[in-house]
């Protein structure tokens, strides 16, 4: 549950979640049908509220108007110290980094490649070279000899694959190339705000399973970044954000006119155009697809916390490969 009305404050009813704001009463959700809330801007929470979410085991995350994270409260649930003991064994171990770092990079370039394609067959005037250097970069990702040369393929090929999505966006939203702190352009807005919501997504899968979403193995350990979230969402990234992105933009659900300027500089969504972005945002993530590893249909959602269970089987030495979901 996305709250993004400035001023209103959750409350408990029963076993209904209420937003209010100046006594009334903006929308009642069941409880049940809750996973999470997040609080956006200037939005405020009651004590009893606090206390039924977490009695239910439902999370609640504060993000600013941008998506920046501003904090999380979550259920006490049990750790796993086991796993994560294996998980800290296994960030000292190169080899194992390695490993998981080259199917990372793999995953998110095959995605990647896949959305250029696809872009490609509905726009034919679209340059689509850039899609041979992706599959360069994938074939040199897949036998790069260590993490720094991995991520100068990731590098590479998320390069070429901004060259077609650049294309694909409209001149009037400004986007030359994936730029942020502060986004420049509407459309780096959005892809930030987007990034954002699906790091928290993936924050949330790493600790359902007991990993530790800091302690990553590709991503540079670096205080207060959610290193191991970031090294989950990389394959969801075109799948999920950019997906969305193209959708809002393609459809024309936003403007140019629908931002503001940001606090810090850069660009931000307008009240109302946030809330048409969560709503879109919620339809992928909640959209169905079947999962090769399970073999039966699942929401996006779904597939965050399967993805991070197999991640910490192969921490555990149960699975000997992280395989990522490739989207097709």
């Amino acid at each position: 549950m996305y709250v993004t009305e400035q001023g209103a404050r959750i409350e408990k009813e029963y076993r209904r979640i209420l937003v209010t704001k100046d006594d009334e009463v903006l929308m009642r959700v069941p409880l049940v049908r809750i996973s999470h809330v997040v609080l956006v801007g200037q939005v405020g929470v009651t004590t009893p509220a606090l206390h039924a979410l977490l009695r239910a085991g439902v999370g609640l995350s504060l993000i600013s108007r941008t998506g920046q994270l501003r904090g999380r409260l979550t259920p006490p649930t049990g750790k796993n110290i086991p796993r994560r003991h294996a998980q800290y064994a296994r960030g000292q171990d190169a080899g194992f980094c390695l490993s998981v770092g080259r199917a990372i990079v793999g995953g998110k370039l095959r995605n990647q490649r896949t959305l250029a394609r696809r872009i490609c067959r509905g726009r034919p005037e679209i340059d689509d070279g850039p899609i041979e250097e992706i599959s360069a970069a994938i074939k040199a990702a897949d036998d790069a000899a260590d993490l720094a040369e991995a991520r100068g393929q990731e590098g590479r090929g998320a390069r070429a694959y901004f060259q077609i999505l650049r294309q694909a966006i409209p001149e009037e939203w400004g986007f030359e190339r994936r730029a942020r702190r502060p986004p420049p352009d509407p459309a780096n807005a959005l892809l930030s705000l987007g990034y954002s919501l699906l790091t928290q997504n993936m924050i949330t899968a790493a600790e359902i399973v007991g990993l530790d979403p800091y302690d990553g193995f590709f991503h540079a350990d670096k205080h207060g970044r959610p290193a191991l979230a970031l090294d989950l969402e990389e394959e969801f990234r075109s799948i999920i954000v950019d997906s969305v992105v193209l959708t809002i933009i393609n459809k024309g659900l936003l403007t140019t006119g629908d931002f503001c300027p940001g606090p810090k500089g850069g660009l931000r969504l307008k009240q109302e155009a946030l809330k048409t972005f969560f709503r879109q945002y919620g339809k992928r993530i909640y959209a169905r697809v079947v999962h090769p590893g399970v073999e039966r249909r699942l929401t996006y959602q779904q597939c965050f916390e399967v993805q991070a269970r197999l991640l910490a089987k192969v921490v555990e030495g149960k699975k000997e490969i992280y395989i990522p979901l490739f989207n097709r």
